[in-house]
Formats: structure tokens, C-alpha cells, sequence
């Protein structure tokens, strides 16, 4: 089972994500916050996988808690929740390491699909996000050079937020040739995560949507 903590200041909103995650099989939620205060002591106390965090709470941003806990808990993945769709705050909220960014509006099976990519190690973050980000101008990344033109077109999936086997449906190659491909992309970008690699791509005009 997944064991999900749920940080959100509106009660409505913690019953409502509560009753999603308790109606699926694999997960369960085992607490929730108001205030983002007791996090940390909630996380050493109930134990969870994956922490749904909310970006607006009363007394401690969102962000800033998200930090907090991957300093003292690494392993456990962080999904931010929000209605915040700009992108000062998507990036903000990858520079605090989050695993996964995903707007309120999202449909209750997005949720529960996300909460699994990220406890599985993948990242989350909305296409939609990536396109506006790649509308500003940025300066060109040095690395760019050094990715091949197949390492490029996996980046570019990559970013339009398609899965391993969703690139290798597309580019006709393996799985195996994906993740082999991702690896190396991760290293010329010195990057540890899908969520790393995006945002540099984007932020530096590596790619494009087309």
C-alpha cells in the first residue's frame, strides 16, 4: 500500500483527496495537515511514501516545507498540489525538489496515477506547464552540443511528459534503449532526475513542441 499524508489548509479539499486515495486499492491515506507545521513530526509518526503538499498554507509556504523534507527525509516523494499555475512557482518548487507538480483541477485518476509515477521514482509535471516555460527566452545551455540527435528527441518526450514506454512506442525502440538513452542524457546534463532534466531543457530553449 501506498501510504499518502495530505497538506492542504481547506478541509473540503483534504476530505475530498482522502475519500480519492481510500477508494483505490494500492494506497491509503494515513494523515493529514492544515498548517504545514507539524509535517515533519507527522512524517516521523505516520511513516508516509508520497506527501500530497498544497503551495498556499496559513503559517509555512508550501515550498519551503517541501524542502524541508527532502533534506531529512530523501526518500520520501513529495507531490505539490496546487492551483498556482506560474511558472516563478513550478520552478521554485523544483529548485525545493519536488517529484511532482500537478494543478487542482486535475481529474481524481491524474491524482491517483501521479501519486504512483512518483512513489515509483518518475516525476510529474504538466504539459502545459513545460509549454509556457518554453516561451521565454533563455540563454542556450553548453550540454546542448554534446547530446546526440536521438538523445535530443528522447529529451524532447521527455519534457512533452511521455512516459518510458510511450517513447519507445514512439521513437521504435526498446524500453531498455530508452532508459540506456535517459541515463546518458542525465549525465552530459549533470542532472539526478526526469524533473531536473525538463526544467534545464526548457529553461534553456533545449528543445521545442512541435
Amino acid at each position: 500500500m501506498i501510504r499518502v499524508l495530505i497538506v492542504d489548509d481547506h478541509s473540503v479539499v483534504r476530505l475530498g483527496i482522502q475519500k480519492i486515495i481510500n477508494f483505490e486499492k494500492d494506497m491509503v491515506s494515513v494523515g493529514e495537515s492544515e498548517t504545514g507545521e507539524d509535517v515533519l513530526d507527522l512524517i516521523n509518526e505516520k511513516k508516509p511514501d508520497v506527501v500530497l503538499m498544497d503551495i498556499n498554507l496559513p503559517t509555512k509556504n508550501g515550498i519551503n516545507i517541501t524542502s524541508e523534507i527532502k533534506k531529512l527525509h530523501p526518500t520520501c516523494r513529495v507531490l505539490i498540489l496546487t492551483m498556482y499555475e506560474h511558472s516563478e512557482y513550478f520552478l521554485a518548487a523544483l529548485d525545493a525538489g519536488t517529484d511532482g507538480y500537478l494543478l487542482k483541477d486535475s481529474s481524481p485518476e491524474k491524482i491517483t496515477e501521479a501519486i504512483r509515477v512518483i512513489h515509483e521514482g518518475h516525476s510529474i509535471i504538466p504539459p502545459s506547464l513545460t509549454k509556457n516555460l518554453i516561451k521565454q527566452k533563455r540563454g542556450a545551455i553548453e550540454t546542448e552540443e554534446d547530446l546526440t540527435p536521438r538523445e535530443k528527441e528522447v529529451l524532447s518526450s521527455l519534457v512533452r511528459g511521455l512516459s518510458n514506454k510511450e517513447i519507445a512506442q514512439e521513437l521504435f525502440i526498446s524500453e531498455r534503449t530508452v532508459k540506456i538513452h535517459i541515463n546518458k542524457i542525465f549525465k552530459k546534463m549533470n542532472v539526478k532526475s526526469r524533473s531536473q532534466a525538463i526544467i534545464n531543457a526548457v529553461k534553456n530553449k533545449m528543445i521545442s513542441l512541435t
